[in-house]
């Protein structure tokens, strides 16, 4: 009876510990930092998608308003500049992720420019192809808007776990996780200008 007594005894001391461990964010936070690195892709895929288009998009405008060079030129640099500023979840630090915001508002400044200059060209605006791509970039930006939003929220959900008791001390002692950089105020509202492509 006493063998029995002492494994029952480990199991019911295994159970406990487990179960205070599950409580104390043992699981929860590194399932929370999969969903932030899950969010921050979509992020990525879906400013990846918007210069994608660009290039198509500069090619049409191109062919009415051949004498635009300078907007089209801003346009493709600040496309380059973009997309050569990629960081993976694991690299995301404040500072990096404000370079990020930085060189996609720089994007979204010259496709605003190149909108206007759209404006007073009406067969460019007729043009299917042109219509296409506008369609196309406006359900984009929307989904940027919709994936920034899920990072922020995947964010605010770990940096809970990892800075509020209880959970914050399973991190301590056993994880050491750090905090995640958020999109500041001053880089949401950079990339909240983003570029209007309503031509009704």
């Amino acid at each position: 009876m006493a063998q029995l007594k002492f494994p029952l005894q480990k199991l019911l001391l295994f159970w406990v510990a487990t179960t205070l461990l599950s409580g104390c964010g043992i699981q929860s936070i590194p399932t929370a930092q999969n969903e932030v690195e899950a969010a921050w892709s979509e992020v990525l895929n879906q400013y990846k998608r918007r210069a994608d288009l660009i290039p198509n998009l500069v090619q049409v405008v191109k062919q009415y308003a051949s004498h635009e060079k300078q907007t089209l030129q801003a346009v493709v640099e600040a496309r380059s500049k973009a997309t050569s500023v990629q960081f993976n979840a694991d690299q995301l630090t404040q500072q990096n992720l404000e370079k990020f915001s930085q060189a996609q508002a720089g994007l979204s400044t010259a496709l605003s420019r190149l909108m206007v200059v759209v404006e007073k060209y009406p067969d460019l605006k007729a043009n299917e192809n042109f219509r296409d791509l506008q369609v196309q970039l406006e359900g984009t930006e929307n989904r940027v808007t919709i994936a920034r939003q899920r990072y922020i929220e995947a964010v605010k959900r770990f940096n809970n776990l990892v800075t509020v008791p209880p959970s914050s001390w399973t991190n301590s002692i056993f994880l050491h996780y750090e905090k995640k950089p958020q999109f500041t105020v001053e880089n949401v509202g950079e990339l909240e200008n983003a570029p209007k492509v309503d031509f009704k």
